[in-house]
């Protein structure tokens, strides 16, 4: 359990805490909608979440004032929850905040610690977030707040941060409208007489009722194996940051090689080689082709507008179960992205013919290794869906992306204004002068 900071000279000391100290995860559970049609999911808290990991856009001063905001709103409204911070901006924010925080520098115990992330910047932020997660098969719920360049998986302005995390702490709970306006922390309240069995009643304001809840897109993502050329799995060996957060995973994956996941794309490149790269591609154990290439994309509906819509390849949508294959420049004009489906099994085999050269392994955006001739990239998509619980409406697998209900799509905003989707040359949007 967390322990209390002691008053020294009138200050509090040991303002930055480690995460170990802090309570076990708490994970939410993700049902089926109700809403006849429905595409999203319904966050439901089994009780309220205690350990929020803030992940911000850095270098700017605007987000970082945002986040001191933030910050301040949580502590003062919401107690009893702790506020995690990277270990780069943690000094930053501490030292303008009169209360503890607590540093992800343990990266092992982040997924063993983290119940919600709420991001402050742009595209690059949230996968920031949930690259922390690549060695892990279960995310945390994202709440995020576009404050960067591009904000196609940012949901919401920083205006609206208190109404949206009020949601999402209180989703899914099951207190009484009457009960849930007790202001926070009054001692007569029959909840604060009885313990708090009730943690939620002690908020300020009115509880959203249990048929309401905040809605979450399950973003599919890609899992890969790397195995050398006699074979042997080297996922530990890709990086030191690879080998560090694997060395110290605990549970049913400590001892193993656990795959890598991304939620936008993986990619093979020439990197700085003038020679183009030369990569043998295998569909479900067959031969498909030998691409030569500045490189190959193997994305998820996510990441297709992402690198892979700048190599040319289609946009699909997110709920869309489905991997993609698009070539970087490649040689041949033939060659065409290809949608796949989720499930199929593609490897990507480092063609001798490079010569001894490695090719830039990324993920997400972010170099982990170079490959080598020989080396195989063992890609397929991880599970989304109904979890094996026999109620069949309990969902489970992918990233949890907190977002808006289908009254206000937020991809299809985000194709008509970030993409200007077949907006016509020399004619204003509808709304512009």
């Amino acid at each position: 359990m967390p322990r209390d900071t002691k008053q020294e000279g009138g200050q509090l000391s040991n303002f930055i805490l480690p995460i170990v100290e802090l309570p076990d995860r708490i994970h939410p559970r993700y049902l089926r909608s109700t809403k006849p049609g429905s595409s999203l999911l319904s966050l439901k808290w089994p009780r309220p979440p205690r350990n929020l990991l803030v992940v911000q856009k850095l270098y700017s001063e605007t987000v970082t004032d945002a986040v001191v905001k933030f910050a301040k709103h949580i502590h003062n409204e919401y107690p009893d929850i702790h506020l995690i911070l990277e270990p780069r901006v943690a000094s930053s924010i501490q030292e303008r905040v009169d209360f503890p925080v607590y540093s992800s520098d343990d990266r092992p115990y982040i997924a063993q610690k983290v119940d919600v992330i709420a991001t402050f910047g742009g595209d690059g932020t949230v996968l920031r977030a949930a690259s922390l997660f690549k060695l892990h098969g279960s995310v945390p719920p994202i709440v995020s707040f576009s404050m960067g360049t591009l904000g196609f998986l940012g949901e919401w302005d920083f205006q609206e941060h208190k109404k949206v995390w009020r949601e999402v702490y209180m989703s899914g709970s099951d207190v009484a409208v009457r009960d849930a306006a007790v202001p926070r922390g009054n001692k007569d309240s029959p909840e604060e007489q009885d313990g708090g069995s009730n943690p939620w009643a002690l908020i300020k304001g009115k509880s959203m009722g249990a048929q309401r809840a905040s809605k979450v897109l399950l973003r599919h993502r890609i899992k890969a194996d790397i195995f050398d050329a006699n074979g042997d799995n080297i996922n530990d060996k890709l990086s030191d940051n690879l080998l560090g957060d694997s060395k110290s995973l605990a549970g049913p994956l400590a001892g193993t090689s656990p795959s890598l996941r991304a939620i936008n794309e993986i990619s093979v490149h020439r990197g700085s080689h003038p020679h183009l790269a030369i990569i043998d591609i295998f569909q479900n154990g067959h031969f498909l082709t030998e691409t030569i290439a500045d490189g190959i994309l193997l994305s998820t509906p996510t990441g297709s507008t992402a690198y892979s819509l700048s190599a040319g390849g289609p946009i699909v949508h997110p709920l869309v179960k489905s991997l993609l294959i698009t070539p970087i420049s490649p040689c041949s004009l033939s060659f065409r992205s290809l949608v796949l489906p989720l499930d199929t099994k593609v490897t990507l085999r480092m063609s001798k013919k490079n010569r001894g050269r490695e090719l830039d392994l990324s993920i997400d955006g972010k170099r982990c290794a170079g490959v080598s001739p020989g080396t195989e990239l063992r890609v397929e998509g991880e599970f989304v869906g109904r979890s094996h619980d026999g109620s069949g409406e309990e969902w489970a697998g992918g990233v949890p992306c907190v977002i808006r209900t289908e009254d206000d799509d937020p991809w299809v905003g985000g194709l008509n204004g970030l993409l200007k989707f077949n907006h016509p040359f020399g004619r204003a949007t509808e709304g512009e002068d």
